[in-house]
């Protein structure tokens, strides 16, 4: 068995989150679990070989989304071909620029982004 590490987001409207990373991350939507009432409390993406989970937020199972607790401690990174393009399409679908994408001295091109749902993302990427 390999180790594999799924992190799950716990978001505001999961159905808008399931459209949102697919587009943005151009991800693929891989599962999608809702119960009787129609809330999905688990979904999975693939954003290149990596797995995303994401669930609808559940006070009452003590499952919060950032917004519901004044933001988020985590930094989310992801590598990608173009920064550039990654965060401004992210932006373009509602996130909100945090840091400028620019060259960093420690050899990496990234900015960073909060996304609709108050998730902070490290768009990263090759040097240009």
């Amino acid at each position: 068995m390999t180790h594999e590490l799924h992190p799950k987001l716990l978001v505001s409207d999961a159905e808008a989150a399931i459209d949102f990373y697919t587009e943005a991350l151009d991800a693929t939507l891989t599962l999608r679990v809702a119960d009787e009432q129609g809330v999905v409390n688990h979904a999975e993406i693939a954003v290149g070989a990596a797995t995303l989970a994401l669930a609808q937020s559940v006070a009452e199972w003590g499952w919060h989304d950032p917004e519901s607790l004044g933001g988020s401690p985590v930094l989310i990174t992801v590598n990608v071909p173009d920064p550039d393009a990654t965060a401004d399409r992210m932006v373009r679908l509602g996130a909100e620029l945090v840091i400028p994408v620019e060259n960093r001295p420690y050899g990496k091109r990234q900015g960073r982004v909060k996304d609709p749902f108050g998730h902070l993302w490290v768009i990263s990427g090759d040097l240009r």
